[in-house]
């Protein structure tokens, strides 16, 4: 199979507006999520990671067009625009796939709108118009795993001959309906959340837009390569994960046999890490079975909270990125190990040799995905 590379990227969240920013945040240990009392979104204070009014302002001044964007349409439109930006060269769109990865979409406008408007692939539509792609986008809408298995149909795209490039964006609003959704499962964290802690409590929700452009070529020598991916099912609980971590330990397998490497040749985990008490120790026991416990893990959503369809891409950026600069990512919130198998969870940002970078997700339905980076 030809190479894929990820030659572009940008990330908008409440820690910035492209990935430079984020970068930074990481660096300097800055935390998103913080407390709210907005009775629009909810009847009692909750902890999430929201844009600020400037950053929304910044949004709307950019993506402004005849075209009638929603907030969701324009926060996923500027990600790409940004992320195509950075390139040295500009790609030929006419031989570009557009995927959006969402778990929601316009929810928002539920009961203010038209019904169509609520679809996901009139919005796909509409961002694809604004970056100006003729072509019929692709919706992946799956779960909490939906920004993975949008990366893995663009690599798999890609390879297919069908196109050049990839443009693949996640996004997903901060909205009640999800917030109450989350509460009705008590799975809202009243404090920052803790992934793999002993005290976790459960989740924040965030929201973000983040994009990765996948290519057959080359932008800059240090784009990192995209070399493998994975799915697999619990086929067990409408909501709850794997109590075994079996499932998920098929699809670590799985994408590691097809990165042609060993387990001992994986240099770092980002993990899910929802800080739920059952999705963390699933993701333990899968590590354990995959023979994993030697790697450095981390989750992200003690930054930014659970970004739902933007997670997968957000994340996987934060990797990239990882890999580009050689430096372990630390787990916010993090202090004392809290899962069954003794996993090395990482708590400083220092250098470290990453050749190889796996990214979990898992999601209600069963879901699991893995996708692997390499560096270049």
């Amino acid at each position: 199979m030809p190479p894929v590379f990820a030659i572009a990227s940008n990330i908008v969240s409440g820690l910035g507006m492209d990935t430079e920013a984020h970068w930074k945040a990481i660096s300097q240990h800055k935390i998103a999520i913080q407390k709210f009392e907005d009775a629009a979104f909810s009847n009692t204070p909750f902890w999430a990671s929201k844009l600020a009014p400037i950053q929304w302002q910044n949004i709307d001044s950019q993506t402004r067009c005849s075209l009638p964007l929603s907030p969701f349409e324009q926060m996923a439109s500027y990600s790409i625009k940004k992320a195509l930006d950075e390139l040295d060269e500009p790609i030929d769109l006419s031989k570009t796939a557009f995927i959006l990865s969402t778990t929601k979409g316009n929810i928002e406008l539920l009961g203010k709108t038209t019904d169509e408007r609520l679809l996901l692939h009139h919005s796909a539509k509409q961002i694809a118009s604004f970056i100006g792609i003729g072509g019929k986008p692709f919706v992946v809408s799956h779960a909490c795993v939906s920004g993975i298995v949008a990366l893995q149909y663009g690599m798999r795209l890609l390879q297919s001959g069908r196109f050049k490039h990839a443009i693949v964006t996640g996004c997903d609003r901060f909205s009640k309906f999800v917030l109450n959704g989350f509460q009705s499962f008590q799975a809202i964290s009243d404090e920052p959340c803790r992934p793999f802690d002993a005290d976790r409590k459960g989740i924040n929700l965030g929201e973000a837009a983040a994009t990765i452009v996948l290519s057959l070529y080359r932008n800059r020598e240090n784009d990192v390569l995209f070399v493998a991916g994975a799915t697999s099912n619990d086929a067990n609980h409408i909501s709850g994960p794997s109590r075994t971590g079996e499932e998920l330990a098929m699809a670590i397998n799985g994408a590691i046999k097809e990165a042609g490497i060993s387990p001992a040749q994986i240099d770092m985990i980002s993990a899910h890490g929802t800080a739920t008490v059952y999705n963390d120790e699933m993701e333990s026991k899968a590590f354990e079975l995959s023979g994993l416990l030697n790697a450095p893990v981390h989750s992200f959503k003690g930054y930014v909270g659970h970004t739902l369809g933007a997670a997968g891409v957000l994340e996987s950026i934060v990797s990239i990125e990882s890999i580009k600069h050689q430096m372990l990512v630390p787990s916010l919130g993090y202090e004392n190990l809290g899962v069954p198998k003794p996993i090395k969870v990482s708590e400083k940002f220092e250098p470290a040799n990453l050749n190889y970078a796996l990214k979990t997700a898992s999601g209600f339905g069963g879901c699991n995905a893995v996708i692997i980076w390499k560096k270049s």
